[in-house]
């Protein structure tokens, strides 16, 4: 996962026509285990997959579904805890991320990136009153949504729908 940078650049460079062109479905530390929100581009956060997609492609503009695994507990290295099943505890969580993040590419689809960002982070900040959100900082494993019709990529048409004329 650490290198996924060189699976992905050869692909993107045949079927995207630019970093909008790709949905990157990736852990990040920073978000509590089981939310969900999207990002356009941004920074890697020490993300070893996110930095090598940067690097391969030029750009680190791409489409982001952060998928939230909480930090690790006191004592565990971060490396390790990203690389371990989750805890009994939160198997729960995880489960339903990752089905919200289907439900969030899905939304890429239909309704664009820019109207499923909104949607997904406004869902994001429904959480307990008084918590402090975390800082921007994605980190751990890395996962790619491929697009039907571009074999492999998603592409400005399956990114959004056929009604909907703002740019991805």
């Amino acid at each position: 996962m650490n290198l996924s940078g060189d699976a992905v650049a050869p692909l993107y460079r045949k079927h995207a026509d630019g970093p909008g062109d790709l949905v990157v479905i990736h852990d990040d530390l920073d978000l509590a285990a089981g939310t969900v929100r999207l990002k356009r581009g941004g920074g890697t956060g020490g993300h070893n997959g996110l930095r090598s997609l940067r690097e391969r492609l030029g750009t680190a503009d791409f489409l982001r579904v952060r998928v939230g695994i909480g930090r690790p507990p006191a004592g565990i290295d971060s490396a390790d805890y990203v690389l371990t099943p989750p805890a009994p505890d939160l198997r729960g969580p995880f489960e339903a991320a990752i089905a919200a993040a289907g439900e969030a590419v899905g939304d890429i689809a239909r309704l664009g990136f820019d109207k499923a960002m909104t949607r997904w982070n406004a869902k994001s900040r429904e959480a307990p009153k008084g918590r402090k959100p975390p800082p921007e900082s994605p980190a751990g494993n890395i996962l790619l949504a491929p697009g039907e019709a571009s074999g492999g990529s998603i592409s400005r048409k399956e990114a959004r729908s056929q009604d909907d004329t703002e740019e991805v």
